[in-house]
C-alpha cells in the first residue's frame, strides 16, 4: 500500500471512457430520451412515410400497413408536439390538413440513415 497516493479509482473500464456528450456520458441524459421516442410503436414508419413524401393523413394510413386512425392520429401529434412533425391547415372546403418533417425531423431521419443502413447489413448477414 502505498501512503500519500493520490490515486483515483473508477468503476468504469478505460475503454468506456469516451469523450464527453457520447452514448455512455453521464451528461447526456437527453439521449435515453431520444431512442425511446423513436423507439414508440410506429414512430419511425411515421417519420419514413412523411421522408417519402406522405402528406395527407390517408397518404399515411396507405403507407403504412396496420396502424389504426386513432394510433396514428395519436402519434402524429405526439410528434408535432416534439417538433418532429409540422402541421399545417390549408382553409378549404373541406379543410385540408397536411403534415411534413420539420427541420428538426429531417435532421433526425439523416441521424438514423447509419442505423438504417447497419440494419440492413445486419439483415443480410443474420437473415
Amino acid at each position: 500500500m502505498t501512503t500519500g497516493s493520490h490515486e483515483t479509482t473508477s468503476t468504469r473500464p478505460p475503454a468506456l471512457r469516451l469523450e464527453r456528450g457520447s452514448v455512455h456520458d453521464e451528461a447526456c441524459p437527453s439521449f435515453q430520451g431520444a431512442v425511446e421516442l423513436v423507439g414508440r410503436r410506429w414512430t419511425g414508419a411515421i417519420l419514413f412515410a412523411a421522408s417519402r413524401g406522405a402528406r395527407r393523413f390517408g397518404e399515411y394510413r396507405a403507407v403504412i400497413a396496420g396502424i389504426s386512425d386513432r394510433l396514428l392520429a395519436q402519434r402524429l401529434k405526439e410528434l408535432e408536439a416534439e417538433g418532429l412533425i409540422a402541421r399545417s391547415v390549408i382553409p378549404s372546403t373541406p379543410v385540408q390538413v397536411r403534415y411534413e418533417l420539420a427541420p428538426d425531423g429531417q435532421a433526425l431521419i439523416a441521424a438514423l440513415q447509419p442505423l438504417a443502413q447497419w440494419s440492413a447489413r445486419r439483415l443480410r448477414r443474420v437473415g
